[in-house]
């Protein structure tokens, strides 16, 4: 009998809009912002809410708990929306900004964003998961040997399950090409 992988990738990077809420900050979102009364919510200026996709807080607080460092990659246009809304928004009884030990959010290349994470953290493209919706950052995946996961619908415990045994098949092919 074979012993069954349980490792993890060292850190697991989000993209923001519709991956881990549903929406554009920079578009759909008009500042000021401020905590909703209804839970866990953000509004804005005129009165519309939003929250994360239902999973998202319980699978930030699963990565923290089992220390998997956390990332942002975005390419919007309203960095200090997306931080504040990370601000707002809380992951149990504590900030979501929290959980996140780095975060790359301003337009530009979702590459760039990786090299500086890489730089920040000394974590290898190959130890790191990226969930976005936009197939064409899959290029992180192809120029930089990040595993990349597809999100269709917001960022679910099936997807996240299905990403991590993904990147173990990544990883165990990348080990067995190297041999």
């Amino acid at each position: 009998m074979t012993k069954s992988d349980t490792s993890f990738p060292k850190i697991v990077v989000f993209d923001l809009d519709y991956t881990l809420w549903p929406c554009w900050c920079d578009t759909h979102i008009s500042p000021p912002v401020s905590r909703s009364k209804s839970e866990n919510a953000i509004e804005d200026r005129y009165g519309s809410q939003m929250a994360f996709y239902k999973d998202v807080p319980e699978i930030l607080a699963h990565l923290k708990q089992n220390g998997i460092k956390v990332a942002a990659a975005s390419r919007t246009c309203a960095p200090d929306v997306a931080k504040k809304m990370l601000s707002l928004l809380h992951v149990g009884g504590t900030r979501a900004i929290d959980h996140f030990d780095v975060l790359e959010i301003y337009p530009g290349s979702k590459i760039t964003h990786f090299n500086f994470i890489q730089k920040q953290t000394g974590i290898e493209y190959h130890d790191m998961l990226f969930f976005d919706d936009e197939t064409r950052n899959k290029e992180v995946e192809h120029r930089l040997g990040v595993k990349f996961m597809f999100v269709t619908e917001g960022v679910t415990w099936n997807l996240y399950h299905q990403a991590i045994e993904e990147w173990r098949d990544h990883k165990k092919h990348r080990k067995s090409s190297s041999k």
